[in-house]
């Protein structure tokens, strides 16, 4: 069995290592030239059912390295004014880790470089009359499997092919995406699991990304043929502005001296956050849902991660479900390998499981959204809206 995976981001790797690690010819063709052609890395939280479904397909070898290149992420969840006085508490969360995109999505690479094309941007899929599916790329080439996954993100062309009905969502609203190196003046801004400022017009919500160990370190030492980024600690915040604050500049310098402007008043530290704040890695925050859609009736093509079920950050659910879809879709394909199913069958009750639970996730992340960006409000847009990230 030949599987083809269609995007060569955290969801589409992870199915590739488990895939890989059963046995199965799995190929993966990403449209970016490279994997440092666009920087990815922002602050990601993975724990309970996710956490347990990347350890499942990465190789037991990388898991030493998975827990060094990461971050604790546990403890109290803090609400304060824009003074850093405390307001309320949400309780203590633990058991999760904090990692950041850019960094494990080069670890998830580990071991696949021979199975993995870059420069090929899906142009259509044929389904043949041999129950094989075809891919064809912009720069002419082609690939033949017996499934194709669409493990291309919120904009997949793969899922407009398949279900050309189904909406993605943009939701109104001026979100920001920071990022600043992390010193031991921004540390104690959050000393637990995260911290949410509510400001009279602006909302923040900051998130620690401390690794244990240095990633490009903790690679050289516990897996040196794994190369990781030389990335330093930081904090990751997000900011929301008020709604009638448009249009957003176009430049980050320009948009961050507008935030600042509108804390002026706040904290010293928070202003200076948001003062050093990183050019290259802070931009405009876009959030989207995808729309539920009913099972569509198996065939050779199926979909995973943000393809399918792409969702806003308010619960910390994207990554978590994507890593589920993969180990889900792995253990289905693997029986099919050992003779144990038939491919439709298996793949059929893969997507109807992971469509209950994937848009459950799609509908807790709608529904704690207000509590971090009451500003930002539902609004149609035509499916596959662009996002920065």
């Amino acid at each position: 069995m030949r599987v083809l995976v269609i995007g060569a981001g955290i969801g589409g790797l992870c199915l590739a290592q488990g895939l890989r690690q059963a046995g199965i010819d799995v190929r993966i063709y990403e449209r970016e030239a490279s994997v440092r052609a666009r920087y990815q890395g922002f602050r990601i939280g993975i724990g309970g059912p996710g956490l347990a479904a990347l350890r499942e397909c990465l190789p037991q070898r990388l898991h030493p390295l998975l827990e060094a290149s990461t971050g604790e992420l546990s403890g109290e969840r803090r609400v304060v004014d824009e003074q850093l006085r405390e307001i309320r508490r949400l309780g203590a969360l633990h058991g999760g880790m904090a990692t950041d995109r850019h960094v494990l999505r080069h670890l998830l690479l580990a071991e696949l470089t021979d199975r993995i094309e870059f420069g090929k941007r899906l142009v259509r899929y044929t389904e043949l009359s041999d129950g094989t599916v075809r891919a064809e790329f912009a720069d002419g080439s082609s690939a033949t499997g017996d499934l194709l996954v669409g493990a291309d993100g919120g904009n997949s062309p793969v899922r407009r092919q398949l279900l050309p009905d189904a909406e993605v969502v943009t939701l109104d609203g001026n979100g920001l995406l920071g990022r600043t190196p992390l010193t031991d003046r921004f540390a104690g801004l959050v000393p637990g699991f995260g911290t949410l400022v509510h400001g009279p017009e602006v909302r923040m919500l900051l998130g620690k990304m401390e690794f244990r160990r240095p990633p490009h370190i903790a690679a050289a030492e516990l897996a040196p043929d794994v190369e990781l980024p030389e990335t330093g600690s930081y904090l990751r915040w997000a900011a929301f502005l008020p709604e009638y604050i448009k249009p957003l500049p176009a430049t980050w310098p320009e948009i961050r001296d507008l935030l600042l402007a509108g804390i002026a008043g706040w904290h010293p530290d928070l202003v200076e956050l948001v003062r050093q704040s990183d050019v290259v890695n802070s931009s405009v925050l876009t959030v989207r849902h995808a729309k539920p859609v009913p099972h569509w009736g198996t065939r050779q093509v199926t979909l995973l991660g943000d393809a399918i079920h792409v969702m806003p950050p308010s619960a910390g659910m994207g990554a978590n479900t994507a890593f589920r879809d993969a180990a889900l879709l792995c253990r289905a394909l693997t029986a099919v390998e050992r003779g144990e199913a038939e491919l439709l069958p298996a793949v059929e009750r893969y997507e109807r499981e992971m469509l209950e639970y994937g848009f459950a996730a799609v509908a807790e992340s709608l529904e704690q959204l207000p509590a971090f960006a009451p500003s930002v409000t539902a609004s149609a847009a035509p499916a596959g809206a662009a996002s920065p990230h």
